[in-house]
């Protein structure tokens, strides 16, 4: 069920520091750490001596010492130290991962190594430009990563499951528009003349009537980013001039761990208050109570599968964005097999 030979965001940037970090990244055991330049470092997290894992040790400069021998592994992977040796048993090695930091997360590689592109991370600008403001968090969800893709892009379950903050009627009252672009799928949907719900009229400022849109995009192996703003009726919003009302994008990365566990890395850009401190807490606050809502109903779903996986999942026209998103993660986790390891 995993797609290999794709970038996952195994941390945010600022979970990785002076400590070793473990990840479990489609099945893969991974430790990360940042060498003293700064920069990081991703390895299987078992050492090469007697398989503890890396993760339990200490990071000493651009290498991390073992926590049960001392063995001492630098960043390629390579044993450059064993205490009670003179030599170090320099055929001793773990597996590296390439690594990128890139849009505030840390990107590892999983599937052959060298078919590493950084080119192939999709472009999130949104999440490092100048004129966005960006912040986020994760959540460890015991269900099946998929079950958040089909979620994010099926944003009718908003009237239901967040009535008292992003949640309304005229979502579920609106058309989509679903398509297919390349190894992407786009859910559009656009609300019009309608009352902003409380968290949009909040940050809008401003009372009458909105066009509200939301436009759900989904990247392989399992990125989901959305378009979401208001802006005052009148002002031209639906005919591609959102200057007059507040727009973000919500930004969902979710890492499979197993087959029933992921993490989930969520966030929100946003190009009004850009220099508020402290309107970027709020608001991650806030999103993280949505989103605190969809890991309820979402676990309890997973366990439900797990208790009747004789009863099958049905596909209604509200879930074409989201059964689009499995048809192409299903198909990319078929060639990845084929792949040459």
């Amino acid at each position: 069920m995993f797609i290999r030979n794709r970038w996952y965001v195994a941390a945010w940037d600022k979970e990785v520091g002076a400590k070793p970090l473990a990840r479990t990244i489609c099945g893969e055991k991974v430790v990360l750490f940042r060498r003293g330049d700064g920069s990081v470092a991703a390895l299987a997290d078992f050492c090469p001596h007697r398989l503890a894992p890396l993760s339990l040790g200490v990071v000493e400069g651009d290498a991390i010492r073992c926590g049960y021998h001392g063995l001492l592994v630098d960043g390629s992977g390579a044993c450059v130290e064993m205490p009670g040796q003179e030599d170090a048993p320099r055929r001793l090695s773990v597996a590296p991962y390439p690594v990128v930091e890139r849009y505030r997360f840390v990107w590892v590689w999983i599937g052959a190594a060298g078919l590493a592109d950084p080119a192939l991370i999709p472009d999130f600008w949104f999440c490092e430009d100048a004129g966005w403001a960006f912040d986020g968090d994760v959540y460890p969800v015991a269900c099946d990563y998929r079950l958040l893709v089909d979620n994010l892009m099926d944003l009718s379950h908003e009237t239901y499951v967040h009535p008292s903050s992003i949640g309304q009627k005229e979502i579920v009252d609106s058309p989509i528009d679903t398509r297919l672009e390349g190894e992407a799928v786009v859910v559009e949907r656009w609300m019009r003349r309608i009352e902003p719900p409380p968290f949009w009229r909040t940050f809008l400022g401003k009372d009458g009537l909105v066009d509200r849109w939301q436009i759900c995009h989904f990247a392989l192996p399992s990125a989901v980013t959305i378009e979401v703003g208001v802006a005052p009726v009148g002002t031209g919003a639906p005919e591609g001039d959102r200057s007059q009302g507040v727009e973000g994008v919500v930004v969902n990365f979710m890492t499979p761990e197993s087959e029933t566990t992921c993490r989930y890395y969520w966030g929100m850009a946003r190009s009004f208050g850009v220099g508020d401190a402290g309107l970027t807490e709020r608001m991650r606050q806030s999103q993280a109570g949505v989103f605190d809502e969809d890991v309820v109903v979402l676990e309890a779903q997973q366990r439900n599968i797990d208790l009747r996986p004789d009863l099958k999942l049905v596909t209604l026209a509200i879930d074409a964005g989201g059964a689009h998103a499995r048809r192409l993660m299903e198909r990319a986790a078929l060639e990845s097999a084929k792949a040459p390891a």
